[in-house]
């Protein structure tokens, strides 16, 4: 008897803290909102073209993960990218990597966010990026994965344009180049409530 209360305990918290993240998966296209050191950004996700994708990248917003972290790689006229390190420059734990959804026809046009990886197509976990150009050759070809689209800026476009054109160095405790002088921080990403 003991033993079973003591398995219905376990399993009521477990699905405690389960139900407690909430990612709203009725929301088709659930918006984000990040409060960056350059000013606010919104984001709506579509959740209808890459439903694991917003899934993944809304578990780290709504657990914030994303919080006091900062944009480490930016590339004028090509990319703003973020999500993994902390201002101490410091790589972030990340969660299992998942599906590439990047033949859901959504493409890496300018002011569309998508999920950044390494060379293999499955490796994406919490790195996304932001594209500040019509980046056409990151989509994916009858022979190649691409990176996959989730979502695009629908607020704080010229907050973007500001974050691109930010001057950046190669970064010796990195040997990184295109890391901002300055430090791009992502104060808070937050789920913001259903419309």
């Amino acid at each position: 008897m003991f033993r079973w209360i003591s398995a219905l305990l376990v399993l009521c918290a477990s699905y405690s803290s389960w139900a407690a993240i909430d990612i709203q998966p009725d929301s088709l296209y659930p918006q984000v909102e990040f409060d960056t050191s350059l000013g606010k950004i919104v984001v709506e996700l579509d959740r209808t073209r890459a439903p694991i994708t917003v899934d993944n990248f809304l578990t780290y917003v709504v657990k914030g993960e994303y919080n006091n972290t900062i944009f480490h790689r930016v590339i004028s006229d090509f990319v703003v990218q973020g999500g993994g390190l902390n201002p101490q420059l410091e790589e972030l734990p990340a969660g299992k990597p998942i599906v590439n959804e990047s033949g859901n026809g959504l493409s890496n046009s300018m002011g569309t966010i998508a999920m950044a990886r390494d060379n293999e197509p499955h490796s994406a976990t919490r790195q996304f990026y932001f594209n500040v150009a019509d980046n056409t050759k990151l989509d994916p070809s009858k022979r190649r994965w691409g990176y996959a689209v989730f979502g695009e800026v629908i607020e704080g476009k010229q907050v973007l344009e500001a974050m691109a054109v930010v001057e950046t160095t190669t970064n010796a405790k990195l040997n990184w180049p295109d890391v901002p002088v300055t430090p791009i921080i992502l104060k808070t990403a937050k789920l913001l409530p259903k419309k």
